[in-house]
């Protein structure tokens, strides 16, 4: 199966807490194309988690447009919903035990993730082939409990695209492995991406994973703060004009600071106006 498109337009999204409204998201137009990978960035409470809620059609948007594909999830009826996730939509969330029987060896595992896709007419590939692909041939029978850690990813990953998604929604996938096991997930990542034209999506908090991604969004406040491009930072300047600043440049201007950005031959420049200067 070819990768699939995601696109967002204004996408908001509100829920309650404690008797308040809270925005995790507010306004977030994205494009992502078929068989791209991008890496999701931002602290904790910025609206990553819920994006890929969004995504995976889990949650439905309070405001806003979200389409996989030729699908618009937010108006999407549940059982086509329910569909899209069983045949075209891989989702791993985050720790490995999340996302298998605990109790059934890696091959079980994929075969279970494959049956309802299968009962949907899909043809899809034997779990050895779907192991073989990740590495994980020589363990497709043991019990998960022989795993080391980075092999139990691996696992969740075998099970994440046993449909042969368009694609592939990871929270977290590299969390808490050492670095040849962070590399080896990375690799079978990148091999799924590759080899079937998969689209991933992936939320990381891990700088050394970000500095490889082809491309990275960071969410700051629920919006879109800024983009990577094989290691280099911009900001983003939205539909409605907003330009959240990079956040080694917030770091260095306090709140009320007035800031200036002037043209200059073929480029802007960006002057903030301290107290002690004269405006004029």
């Amino acid at each position: 199966m070819r990768g699939l498109t995601i696109r967002t337009r204004g996408l908001v999204h509100i829920y309650h807490a404690e008797g308040h409204d809270v925005a995790a998201l507010s306004g977030v137009d994205l494009d992502v194309a078929a068989g791209e990978t991008v890496g999701l960035l931002g602290p904790s409470g910025s609206g990553k988690s819920t994006l890929m809620s969004l995504l995976a059609g889990i949650f439905r948007p309070s405001a806003g447009k979200v389409f996989v594909g030729e699908t618009e999830l937010s108006t999407a009826p549940p059982r086509a919903l329910d569909r899209l996730r069983a045949t075209d939509v891989g989702l791993m969330l985050q720790g490995a035990s999340r996302n298998l029987l605990p109790h059934a060896t890696p091959a079980d595992n994929v075969r279970f993730a494959q049956q309802q896709a299968r009962r949907a007419g899909r043809s899809l590939p034997d779990p050895a082939e779907v192991l073989a692909e990740l590495g994980l041939i020589d363990h497709a029978d043991e019990p998960l409990t022989r795993l080391t850690p980075g092999g139990l990813q691996l696992a969740a990953v075998a099970a994440a695209v046993s449909n042969r998604p368009g694609l592939l929604l990871c929270d977290e996938p590299t969390s808490q492995l050492d670095h040849a096991a962070r590399d080896r997930v990375l690799d079978a990542l990148a091999h799924v991406s590759t080899t079937h034209g998969t689209t991933v999506v992936l939320v990381t908090h891990d700088p050394d994973v970000a500095r490889v991604l082809p491309r990275t969004v960071t969410i700051r406040d629920g919006r879109i703060g800024g983009e990577g491009r094989s290691g280099d930072e911009y900001a983003v300047v939205t539909a409605d004009g907003f330009l959240p600043l990079p956040g080694h440049v917030r770091d260095r201007l306090s709140p009320g600071t007035l800031v200036r950005i002037d043209e200059v031959g073929d480029h802007f420049e960006l002057k903030a106006q301290h107290d002690e200067e004269d405006p004029a």
